[in-house]
């Protein structure tokens, strides 16, 4: 198997409750040791798994962007001079969500990879719904800080976990499409809370200020669909709807020193510090659009359409990666011009300059398109059940690294000088490190086509299985094993 960038490095693991040709039954885990399908099943198998997974993942993906960017709303609508929070204040209310999922990320881990996945996802959604409602009870910047660090701890799980399930239930060439998918959910989560906290804020019979209830809606949707997604979210193949629970799964220490070794385990990290840097244009957008002279409720009309911007600019990537399933990467590196160009012309425009700063905190804002494709890198040129796990931690540290340094450089009102040249240097960085990792996974490639070759030319390794003591085929190789 691949073990570069675009390489399936997952064993298939679908089934409809029998085993399929060429597939054999691993300590009650379907392992496919051959396609057993015909085009048309294949179809059918993957419609059935889609409608069952992706709309209640894409749905709790949604609220969680939705809780995060709810801090934006609130902003202009009397957070900040409720709780007389100054803007250092501020920009720490916004870090320490991510100081919350850092100290999240390893004992998750931990946990994900010894307890059923999605059910423990599910109950940390409906917990962290529950901190979300809490949000609207402080009165000043201590107790609105430390509920938010509780809430950023609560949601650690979530992409994380996001990527392992996509990567269980997918082949690579179908990953970039399913990670786009749910990470669509950003934008969409930006085009609906700027609406509703448009739509809230214009009731004037509410009993609480509108940013307190803005909490309120938000918590409360969020832990019904925790509920939801405890309940009907199969884990895996082997236990979709009428299968029993599955086995847990070992954590292996070897898998952890192979991911440490890595030197791509560290790319990725850097990847989640880098491509996270520029998120303060996200939280800070609204603020930038109201101190240039636009009121709150424009302010909130005048934010949506960024979230359109990202969707468009996200498909644009989709679409690319399509015809061009081996250079992702590639497609990222176009990617990243656009948001570099709007962080310039933040920097360049004045502010009286209305709608052309407008339209630039939405082109800068365009994050989740590169941001996409790194997770879908992630998924497909990663295996092992803990390896994964690791290196999808890594890049979510890296990412909580980011979003917990960058808003320190947005306390400048109103153009926020420093934060923007931080932006625009951070995304040259990307670019640099992008053609770095190509490099390094067609280096891989090459070594691996090269054995590959010796050893077909001797007679041995096509077609040869790895099996574990039991003689059954063994599904936790990691990428390098599995060559």
């Amino acid at each position: 198997m691949n073990q570069s960038e675009d390489t399936d490095t997952m064993t298939k693991q679908r089934d409809d409750g029998h085993p399929q040709e060429g597939v054999e039954e691993k300590n009650g885990q379907i392992v496919d040791m051959a396609d057993g399908y015909t085009p048309e099943e294949e179809k059918e198998v993957l419609r059935k798994i889609d409608l069952a997974i992706m709309p209640m993942m894409c749905f709790v993906f949604f609220l969680q962007y939705l809780d995060k960017q709810s801090l934006s709303y609130a902003s202009v609508f009397g957070l900040i001079t409720d709780l007389n929070l100054t803007s250092t204040q501020y920009s720490w209310c916004s870090s320490i969500f991510y100081v919350g999922q850092l100290v999240s990320e390893y004992p998750f881990i931990y946990l994900m990879s010894r307890f059923h996945l999605t059910k423990f996802v599910g109950i940390t959604v409906v917990i962290w719904g529950i901190i979300c409602m809490c949000l609207a009870a402080p009165t000043n910047y201590a107790g609105f800080a430390t509920v938010r660090f509780l809430l950023g701890f609560a949601e650690g799980a979530v992409s994380p976990a996001f990527i392992t399930i996509t990567s269980i239930w997918y082949r690579s060439d179908e990953h970039a499409l399913r990670t786009a998918l749910w990470i669509t959910m950003n934008g969409v989560a930006q085009i609906c809370g700027s609406l509703l906290m448009y739509g809230i804020a214009r009731n004037s019979a509410l009993a609480l200020a509108p940013w307190r209830t803005l909490f309120l809606v938000c918590g409360a949707v969020t832990s019904a669909a925790g509920v939801v997604f405890y309940l009907f979210m199969p884990n895996g193949p082997k236990d979709a709807w009428d299968r029993e629970g599955g086995d847990k799964t070992s954590f292996s220490v070897s898998q952890l020193k192979e991911a440490a070794l890595d030197i791509k385990t560290w790319f990725v990290f850097w990847f989640g510090v880098l491509v996270t840097m520029q998120s303060p244009v996200l939280t800070f957008a609204s603020l930038v659009i109201n101190n240039i002279g636009y009121d709150k409720y424009e302010t909130m009309l005048y934010t949506a359409p960024s979230g359109a911007v990202q969707i468009g600019m996200l498909w644009i990537g989709v679409c690319g990666c399509m015809p061009f399933p081996k250079n992702r990467t590639l497609v990222a590196l176009v990617l990243i011009l656009p948001p570099l160009a709007g962080n310039v012309l933040l920097m360049k425009l004045s502010t009286n300059s209305g709608w052309g700063m407008i339209a630039a905190s939405w082109i800068s804002s365009c994050i989740t398109a590169v941001w996409s494709i790194l997770l879908s890198l992630t998924a497909s040129n990663v295996k092992g059940n803990t390896k994964r796990a690791i290196v999808d931690a890594m890049f979510f540290v890296g990412y909580c690294a980011g979003c917990i340094g960058a808003p320190q450089l947005w306390t400048e009102k109103p153009r926020y000088f420093n934060g923007v040249v931080a932006a625009i240097v951070t995304w040259c960085l990307l670019f640099v490190e992008i053609i770095v990792y190509r490099y390094l996974c067609s280096r891989d490639n090459s070594k691996r086509d090269a054995g590959l070759s010796g050893a077909q030319s001797s007679g041995t390794g096509h077609g040869e299985v790895t099996l574990d003591d039991g003689g059954a085929p063994d599904s936790d190789m990691t990428d390098k094993q599995d060559r």
